[in-house]
């Protein structure tokens, strides 16, 4: 997440100063119509902890500061077994919450090939190869039947972060997170970064799940049309504001209603005009709206379609 800098307008030599990007951005006017972040990180939120019980404190003031501008439930997504622990574990806690369940694309490489680094949260990592991926896999098949999963992901593929190293890490991983959601009943909530093609490619070959979600949708309109043949669910994010976002929203322009999402991916991605500060579920109504404007449809209908589609997606 970058925040955007512009020196435009000063005088006198003076630098115009940019917002405190660690600022959260004010609460926008409620929508008439309540919906859901169909994609949100709440334990990546400041201050609250990873891996132990939920803090209660912070997760309730995330949730009622959404539902005050009617955003009254969060799917709180995994992407690593500690995440994905406490995804779990905060959506039987709060009845506002679903979660989803998963290793991240980049998550399978760094569990096989480790990872010296120290990229991810968990810090440096020893290559655990086939065998460590396989006990990952494992415990995400077991909470994957838990009642308050409601959907495995985020999964898929990642060709921007991951080289050809990783490859067969990642598609050996998405390939079996397929096969954890057609198991047990549950939506598969994709990550499709850079891999369109072989993404489409493995759903075809496995036979894709009765519901299926690219989160944060990052095709184009073409490939909006095929996912639309298919039945899958298309996820808008706060980048469709972005300035360099066109084919964004072309791909918004063709979706089928009854197959558009909205999410946050917070704290990533927020809409303008707060790029680069903090991103959280309150900010969906700037998002839905920008959304609504680009489909030609009142907010209202808007709503009351991504509403039902969330919930039929992730089954509550």
């Amino acid at each position: 997440m970058a925040a955007t800098a512009s020196n435009s307008g000063t005088t006198g030599g003076e630098r115009k100063k940019n917002d405190d990007k660690d600022v959260p951005p004010p609460l926008p006017a409620p929508l008439n119509v309540p919906v859901a972040d169909s994609h949100t990180h709440l334990d990546m939120l400041p201050q609250l902890p990873l891996g132990g019980a939920p803090s209660k404190s912070v997760v309730d003031e995330a949730l009622a500061k959404a539902a005050s501008v009617g955003v009254t439930t969060v799917i709180q997504v995994g992407c690593d077994l500690a995440g994905s622990r406490w995804a779990a574990e905060t959506a039987a806690a709060h009845d506002a919450v679903w979660a989803t369940v998963a290793l991240h694309p980049n998550e399978a490489p760094r569990i096989v090939l480790g990872d010296p680094d120290g990229w991810s949260r968990q810090g440096e990592r020893e290559p655990g190869g086939d065998a460590a991926l396989d006990a990952a896999l494992a415990e995400i098949d077991a909470l994957a039947a838990l009642p308050h999963v409601r959907g495995v992901g985020e999964t898929g593929l990642d060709y921007f972060r991951t080289g050809p190293e990783g490859m067969a890490a990642q598609e050996r991983s998405f390939r079996r997170h397929i096969d954890i959601a057609k198991r047990h009943g549950k939506a598969l909530v994709i990550h499709d970064r850079e891999a369109h093609d072989d993404v489409l490619r493995v759903l075809e070959e496995e036979g894709a799940p009765d519901r299926v979600v690219f989160h944060c949708y990052s095709g184009d309109a073409e490939m909006a049309k095929i996912c639309a043949a298919a039945g899958y669910y298309m996820s808008f994010a706060g980048n469709i504001t972005f300035k360099n976002a066109q084919p964004l929203r072309d791909a918004l322009a063709v979706a089928p209603s009854d197959l558009v999402l909205v999410e946050t991916d917070a704290p990533f991605l927020t809409p303008m005009p707060y790029r680069g500060r903090p991103n959280a579920p309150y900010l969906i109504p700037v998002t839905l709206r920008a959304m609504a404007e680009i489909k030609g449809v009142h907010e209202d209908a808007l709503a009351t379609a991504v509403a039902a589609n969330t919930a039929r997606v992730f089954g509550y």
